[in-house]
């Protein structure tokens, strides 16, 4: 693990919620190595997947916000957010609304899904609700197969 990723697993549940805001925004970075990394060392599972999802749908919302600016100059050249993502983003949607939010937790394409929902205006409460379903039941996930819950089924 590098040098950074230990410092936030060594910060512990602040530690979690930084990644995780870090990995739902825009910034390629991995909040999973983290979590899981601190429920080995004994944190509270709960707590730990809490303060995970709660960073990591906070920073989902960031990028929901940066959509909603509507300024597409600055989501390719601040937020290196490049047209074929927004794209790719956009077909995914197309025709579902709101609730395909649950899956920007999906590796690549989750953050411009949010952006793109975020340029459509689509429904803040529907956005945030189904993001936080499917970000809680990912991590939930991760902590249940780290603990081996999943295995003992």
């Amino acid at each position: 693990m590098d040098a950074f990723l230990q410092l936030l697993a060594e910060w512990g549940y602040l530690g979690m919620f930084i990644s995780a805001f870090l990995a739902g925004t825009i910034l390629p970075f991995s909040s999973e190595a983290v979590l899981l990394t601190c429920i080995s060392l004994g944190l509270d599972p709960l707590l730990s997947v809490s303060s995970t999802a709660i960073g990591n749908i906070l920073g989902g919302m960031t990028c929901y916000w940066i959509g909603h600016l509507g300024k597409m100059e600055w989501i390719h050249k601040y937020f290196k957010v490049d047209q074929k993502k927004l794209d790719r983003a956009a077909r995914f949607i197309h025709g579902r609304g709101a609730w395909m939010a649950m899956f920007s937790f999906l590796p690549i394409i989750g953050d411009a899904m949010l952006i793109v929902l975020g340029l459509m205006r689509a429904n803040i409460w529907i956005v945030a609700i189904a993001m936080s379903i499917g970000k809680v039941v990912r991590y939930s996930v991760l902590a249940a197969a780290t603990l081996g819950i999943i295995n003992s089924l």
